[in-house]
């Protein structure tokens, strides 16, 4: 018995050791081969296949030279985490590059090579949190990428980034990869390129703006040139071409953008029918709506029409928001949140967009001209209508209590792609200017004529988008201080989405998939739509209510001016009685009209409640469940033996 419970003790200590043995082998070798099991949708922490396609092109080995400040103690905990995701990323890009990569980590401590050679490389120390005194000690935590003679350097990897890091990382290689940056043209009545210091101004409290964050994200890439609205010829070194905006653009240059595309530049034009954007330049102190822009001759010339006296309201895609401090959240039916149901995943520039933020767009209508084929980006859902732009601003709860869906989604964004012809077959709108002899205006127009592009000699495309107000800063990204460095974090997929459409016309294409990853989210569709049902079915009630309402408003308003002959100040005892039961009638209409609101937000938050119960509830429920299931199970087992 002393035997077998000695050989029993013997196995069981051996046993332990092994499993410690292989536990300890198994750590050493996922930690030298940088292995990982990713079990999140989407596989958020895995290699993007763009990042991969861009490692393939590696045909010189590149060197990463990785500055963390390692030795310093007095670094906050969430950097020292935060460095070690970086390494682990680094590892995993020196693996699946084969080789090309080479990772070199160094440490810069005060006045050492590794501290000149980071200066060098661009890569910039920051003071740390609570050092008031510049003791000239500082923190390193940023990388350069070398591909001899070109760096690309990050300067400092801020935490805040982290769902950004891959793709920083990926485009830092990217542009070492590429010789020339490509020329991106940028035409707008906005100002997107910032605005300096006016010392008039600054008087006034008015401060110079910062470019938009789109622009300097799109000044990383490529080399972006503006361009006025009195333009007549695109440079040919442009290659790609953004309009945003353009506000009552002339015919001549509406003729330099046609001519652009005939000789295959690529134009990505962002159209308003009401913008904000504008509204706030003109007059911040009052904004009014922004008036809308077209390019009215060119998308005729395209089979396409843009509304530009509605605006798309939805009832899906909307949101409660507050607007005045100290009121309630108000309904927004024209600021649409886009989410997957209204966002083409099968394009790559928005297959891993989640979410989007448009403010009251307008939208396409027609059918592309011969030769042209439409590819449906974005669009709203069916539950929504076009609605009058100022009273959308204005009244958006008017807008939601005459609020009829017309079951149908409306084309918030396309792209047209195929062989396009001018719509200018005249040659250029001033060719037939007043002249004395006719004849020589005539040979005048036919010259020009002749030196107009009728065709595209090969297929091109034009991307077209109804809103500009899903650019702004306050629409797409929130902007922070990190250390003296401006951290730009992107709170949807707008920055992703003008990334995606410019990269996708003169860029890397392999970094769309990289990008669109850092910014995915898991907005509650379901939920909105369940919202929206709840809105829907209340919503004639409610209606119904207010219309009774203003009618007897009315006919008080009617009763309280009418006075017989003779009177001057005393209604009738008649006139009196019914202007007492028209305001019982009136007090009675808005007590209903008040429970009826009031039970529609009930609903509404009944709805949520449920939803939360059911996340905080239901998995506990379940584990319960099935551990009372098994162990069932078990004691029917042992009851059978």
């Amino acid at each position: 018995m002393k035997q077998k419970k000695t050989e029993t003790l013997l196995y069981s200590a051996v046993g332990v050791a092994v499993m410690f043995l292989i536990i300890v082998a198994v750590n050493v070798i996922t930690s030298v081969f940088k292995t990982r099991i990713d079990l999140t949708e989407g596989k958020l922490y895995t290699l993007a296949p763009g990042t991969k396609a861009i490692l393939k092109k590696l045909d010189s080995p590149v060197e990463i030279r990785f500055y963390y400040s390692k030795s310093e103690t007095r670094k906050p905990s969430n950097l020292e985490n935060y460095a070690r995701a970086v390494e682990d990323l680094l590892g995993e890009l020196g693996q699946a590059s084969g080789g090309k990569i080479e990772i070199k980590k160094l440490d810069p401590k005060p006045d050492s090579e590794a501290e000149d050679l980071a200066n060098l490389d661009g890569v910039e120390g920051q003071l740390l949190p609570g050092q008031l005194l510049p003791t000239g000690d500082k923190f390193y935590l940023g990388l350069c990428v070398s591909l001899d003679p070109l760096k690309a350097a990050i300067p400092f990897l801020a935490p805040e980034r982290e769902k950004s890091l891959e793709y920083d990382v990926a485009r830092a290689i990217s542009q070492v990869l590429s010789t020339n940056k490509p020329v991106l043209g940028v035409m707008t009545a906005l100002p997107v390129f910032g605005q300096p210091n006016n010392p008039m101004m600054a008087r006034m409290g008015q401060q110079g703006q910062d470019p938009w964050a789109f622009i300097t994200e799109l000044k990383r890439d490529f080399e972006v040139k503006q361009l006025n609205f009195d333009v007549e010829k695109i440079d040919d070194e442009i290659k790609v071409l953004l309009v945003i905006h353009p506000k009552d653009l002339k015919d001549s240059a509406q003729y330099a953008l046609d001519q652009f595309v005939m000789r295959g530049g690529r134009l990505v034009a962002c159209l308003d029918a009401m913008c904000l954007a504008d509204a706030n330049r003109q007059n911040p102190m009052m904004p009014m709506p922004g008036g809308p822009s077209n390019l009215d001759k060119l998308l005729k010339a395209w089979g396409v029409n843009f509304e530009t006296t509605k605006v798309i309201a939805d009832m899906n895609l909307a949101r409660k928001l507050r607007t005045r401090q100290n009121a309630p959240p108000e309904l927004m039916p024209n600021l649409l949140f886009l989410t997957d149901k209204s966002i083409n995943k099968q394009d790559v520039v928005a297959s891993q967009l989640d979410e989007l933020l448009f403010a009251f767009p307008g939208h396409f209508t027609g059918t592309p001209a011969s030769g042209l084929k439409q590819t449906i980006l974005l669009t709203s859902s069916t539950n929504a209508q076009p609605v009058e732009g100022f009273m959308a601003q204005m009244s958006p709860g008017k807008i939601v209590e005459d609020f009829k869906g017309e079951g149908k989604k409306f084309t918030l964004a396309m792209r047209l792609e195929g062989k396009f012809k001018t719509a200018f077959p005249e040659g250029k709108p001033d060719a037939k200017a007043d002249d004395a002899d006719k004849k020589k205006e005539d040979k005048k127009a036919e010259d020009k004529a002749k030196d107009t592009l009728k065709e595209c000699k090969e297929n091109n495309a034009v991307v077209l988008i109804g809103d500009t107000d899903w650019l702004p800063d306050q629409f797409s990204v929130q902007i922070q201080n990190f250390f003296g460095q401006k951290i730009i974090q992107p709170f949807n997929g707008n920055l992703s989405l003008i990334q995606n459409l410019v990269e996708q016309m003169g860029g890397d294409q392999n970094l769309i998939g990289v990008r669109s990853r850092a910014t995915q989210s898991r907005p509650f569709t379901v939920v909105k739509e369940m919202q929206a049902q709840a809105q829907a079915r209340y919503q004639e009630k409610i209606a119904s209510l207010q219309k009774q309402v203003d009618e007897t408003n009315h006919k008080l308003s009617e009763l309280q001016g009418k006075k017989e002959a003779g009177q001057r100040f005393v209604l009738s005892k008649e006139q009196q009685e019914e202007i007492e039961r028209f305001k019982a009638q009136r007090a009675k209409a808005n007590k209903d009209l008040k429970r009826v609101r009031r039970d529609l937000d009930q609903d509404i938050d009944a709805l949520e409640n449920r939803l939360k119960w059911l996340n905080i509830a239901g998995m506990p429920v379940v584990v319960a469940v099935a551990g009372i299931a098994l162990g069932f199970s078990r004691k029917q087992k042992t009851k059978a033996q």
